[in-house]
């Protein structure tokens, strides 16, 4: 049964893509992170442009129909090995500092 709940189309899934964004764009959380720890209370102005490739970043993978039939599938997978074994698991993040 793939048939989604509201919380699974707009809460579950939607989690899944910021995860899986946050671990595709690591590089430009990492440059984001890295400009508004060495400039403290004018990050919003010093990054701007660090900012900006993040948001350019995560948003081309939001808005990408492919990507979330990707995430959909991985959410279904999971559903499917819980209900088989009652076990949730967890993901994995593929770096450790986003």
């Amino acid at each position: 049964n793939s048939k989604l709940r509201h919380v699974e189309k707009d809460v579950l899934i939607p989690q899944i893509m910021r995860d899986r964004a946050k671990e595709l764009c690591s590089d430009k959380v990492q440059a984001f992170t890295k400009c508004c720890k060495e400039t403290g209370l004018l990050m919003v102005v010093k990054c701007r442009r660090e900012n900006t490739a993040l948001k350019d970043c995560l948003v081309g993978y939001y808005s990408d129909p492919s990507f979330y039939e990707e995430c959909k599938a991985e959410y279904l997978k999971q559903r499917e090995e819980y209900r088989a074994t009652g076990i949730k698991k967890k993901r994995q993040k593929l770096t450790s500092n986003v």
